[in-house]
C-alpha cells in the first residue's frame, strides 16, 4: 500500500497529526535559535570570540560544525525521530513528491516549520538584543554575496539537489538509513564553511523567511523560495525509481510511531 493511502488508513497514524506538525515547528525553531546564538557569539562586536578568532574563514567553519552538530542532534532525537525532523519546506516537498507522505501532511508541516523558524527568530531576538538585530549579525538572514544573484541561485539549488540527493541514497536502504543524519549534518556544516560567501547557505525556504520577516529584509528572498525546492525536487525526480526511501523520515527507527508509512511500534503494521 502507497504510504500516503495507508497512513490515512492507519488508525494510529490518522490520529494526533498535530505533534508531529508541532515537532517539526519546534526542530526548526531550535535550529534557528541554535544559529543566533553561535552567530552573535562569533561575529558580533565585542564578542571575546569574536576577538579571539581573526580569520573569518575559521569562524565561519566554527559556525558550520555546531549548526552540523545541530542538525543531527535534532534528527536523532526523541521528538526528531518521530516527526522525521525535516525542518524545511524544500525536503517535505520531495518526499510529498514521491509519495511518502500525504499532501495534507506536507501542508501542516510546512506551515508548521515558518512559524517555528520564526518564532525562534523572535525568541532569539529578544534573548540577545542588539547582538543579534544589528549588523553584521543582522538576524542571520541570508543574502547573496558578491558573486551576484545567478551564482547564489545555482548554488542554492545545486546544494539543495546534493543534500536531498544524499538523503535519499542513505535512506533508501537499511544498511545505510542509520547514517541519513550524520550526512545530512555534514554537508550542512560544509555548506556554511564553505558557500555561505556565494549565498548566504539556506536551502530552506522557512529558514530564511524566518531572518527575513523579522528584519525587513525581502529583497532577493524569492531565490530562497525557488533554488532550493527546485533543487530536491529534481534530485526526487532523478532519484524516483532507483532511490525511493522506505518513508518521509530522515531516521527511522523500530521504538518509534511513523504516520506517514503507518508504523505503530506496539501493532507492527509496517513491512521492512
Amino acid at each position: 500500500m502507497d504510504p500516503a493511502t495507508e497512513s490515512q488508513a492507519n488508525p494510529v497514524a490518522a490520529g494526533g497529526r498535530w505533534r508531529e506538525y508541532l515537532i517539526e515547528g519546534w526542530a526548526l525553531g531550535m535550529f534557528m535559535i541554535s544559529a543566533a546564538f553561535m552567530t552573535a557569539l562569533l561575529e558580533a562586536p565585542g564578542s571575546p570570540l569574536h576577538a579571539a578568532i581573526a580569520d573569518p574563514a575559521a569562524r565561519r567553519a566554527l559556525v558550520g560544525i555546531a549548526m552540523g552538530v545541530t542538525a543531527v542532534v535534532l534528527i536523532r532525537s526523541p521528538w526528531g525521530r518521530q516527526s522525521g525532523a525535516h525542518m524545511n519546506p524544500a525536503v517535505t516537498l520531495g518526499f510529498w513528491f514521491l509519495r511518502r507522505m500525504h499532501g495534507v501532511d506536507a501542508l501542516g508541516y510546512i506551515a508548521a516549520q515558518f512559524l517555528g523558524g520564526l518564532m525562534g527568530v523572535v525568541i532569539a531576538a529578544a534573548i540577545l538584543g542588539r547582538h543579534f538585530t544589528e549588523a553584521p549579525v543582522h538576524y542571520v538572514i541570508t543574502a547573496p554575496g558578491p558573486a551576484g544573484l545567478l551564482s547564489a541561485f545555482v548554488a542554492e539549488l545545486s546544494m539543495s539537489f546534493v543534500l536531498f540527493g544524499a538523503v535519499l541514497l542513505c535512506s533508501a536502504r537499511p544498511r545505510t538509513e542509520r547514517f541519513t543524519p550524520f550526512v545530512a549534518g555534514a554537508l550542512v556544516a560544509a555548506y556554511i564553511a564553505f558557500e555561505a560567501p556565494l549565498s548566504g547557505m539556506s536551502i530552506n525556504p522557512a529558514r530564511s523567511f524566518a531572518s527575513a520577516a523579522p528584519a525587513g529584509a525581502w529583497e532577493n528572498l524569492w531565490i530562497y523560495f525557488v533554488a532550493p525546492p527546485m533543487g530536491m525536487l529534481l534530485a526526487a525526480l532523478l532519484g524516483r525509481r532507483l532511490l525511493q526511501p522506505h518513508c518521509a523520515k530522515l531516521l527511522h527507527t523500530p521504538d518509534v510511531r511513523c504516520i506517514h508509512c503507518g508504523y505503530d511500534p506496539m501493532g507492527k503494521t509496517e513491512e521492512r
